[in-house]
């Protein structure tokens, strides 16, 4: 899933992400087959890279979210996606997640199933009838819930769910019953990991799985993502909290399109949008500039069509980011309307250069001299041709 991103500028976050958790991802991205990655300690970690990828690809285009949200794994990507992570920092608990999470599972078998066309409640009734260990784990879509527990008790509760009205309940290839009290060993380990890391404020609130509230501030997040192993994902409820505060596009960033397929279910009406391929990422931005273009002027809160200095994004323009964090230093000669080519330098951050990875005219540097700048941070605005 990782092959046509090898070219991509952006995949330098797979080197990273290597180097930081001592594994090879590029390996997971580009030769692992379905057995491998039924792992949870593999499809974690090479989901939530790609993932990044995807995102850093966007984010060179110079579109901001004003919410974030991610089901289940996806929630450290959103935090990833904040700031409210650093990257490394990000990388190493997805693998500290996987494995505890693999380990959990091979001390006790589970599995999961997708309950369809049953009401929320009735789910819940139906593991409740069952003597056994089965629980909702998933609150996906209305008429989508996912339950998890014993093989045995998953397979009788799909039976009395049929029973009461449901259309379907299909095993899902998974290698355990994540989100329910099976994942209490893993709970334990993962908070270790989470008390070493330093999580900051996003800079725009976060929907949590565990309650489908926003967050803006740090306090509260290891608590949460510690939780949330144990919680269901209350992403219905999630879509709908977007939904109340005012969105009414969703972007979903990485491999596979099943999130957006969730929104459309739950928020009738609004506008859908994907990128996992690069070809997507012009796509996406004439999609953005065309509701612009219908919407009319953006509200002060909305900056999903705006670049950092406010001015308009069109489909021609791009972003110079960091590649480090550090002090910044322009190029000397570099003046406004400069004609740039692809890999030319617009400066230093510490002892890296910042390289465009795109030609174009320099419409303006974004950074000023000897501020310090995050790594991935604008630098320079390009128009291209």
């Amino acid at each position: 899933m990782g092959s046509a991103w090898v070219d991509h500028p952006s995949w330098e976050l797979v080197d990273e992400a290597s180097d930081a958790c001592g594994r090879d991802v590029a390996a997971l991205l580009l030769h692992a087959d379905a057995d491998e990655l039924r792992h949870t300690r593999n499809s974690q970690l090479s989901t939530f890279v790609l993932s990044m990828v995807v995102l850093d690809a966007v984010e060179r285009t110079g579109l901001l979210p004003d919410r974030a949200a991610g089901h289940s794994l996806g929630e450290y990507s959103a935090l990833c996606a904040t700031g409210a992570l650093a990257y490394d920092d990000a990388v190493r608990l997805v693998a500290e997640r996987g494995e505890a999470m693999q380990i959990a599972a091979e001390e006790q078998t589970g599995t999961m199933a997708a309950v369809l066309g049953l009401d929320d409640d009735l789910v819940g009734t139906a593991c409740a009838r069952v003597d056994g260990d089965v629980w909702v784990a998933n609150y996906n879509a209305p008429g989508q819930v996912v339950i998890a527990g014993g093989p045995e008790a998953v397979a009788a509760a799909g039976v009395v769910a049929k029973e009461l009205g449901a259309k379907r309940s299909m095993g899902l290839p998974v290698g355990g019953a994540f989100h329910t009290p099976f994942m209490a060993p893993a709970r334990d380990r993962l908070r270790k990991a989470l008390a070493s890391v330093d999580i900051r404020e996003p800079a725009v609130p976060v929907i949590a799985n565990v309650d489908a509230q926003g967050r803006s501030t740090s306090n509260e997040w290891q608590s949460l993502l510690a939780a949330q192993l144990c919680s269901p994902v209350q992403w219905r409820q999630t879509l709908y909290t977007l939904r109340d505060e005012g969105v009414d596009t969703f972007l979903e960033l990485g491999p596979g399109t099943a999130l957006t397929g969730m929104a459309k279910r739950t928020n009738k009406g609004a506008g859908t949008l994907s990128v996992s391929a690069p070809s997507d990422v012009d796509g996406l931005l004439a999609s953005i500039t065309e509701l612009a273009r219908r919407s009319g002027p953006a509200p002060a809160t909305t900056n999903a069509d705006t670049l950092h200095n406010g001015e308009n994004l069109y489909v021609t323009e791009r972003l110079v980011v960091s590649p480090a964090a550090g002090i910044f230093t322009p190029r000397s000669d570099l003046e406004t309307g400069a004609i740039l080519s692809v890999g030319d330098s617009v400066g230093t951050v510490g002892d890296e250069e910042v390289r465009s990875p795109f030609a174009g005219v320099l419409m303006g540097v974004m950074a000023l001299p000897g501020e310090r700048v995050t790594s991935r941070q604008p630098i320079a605005w390009l128009r291209t041709s």
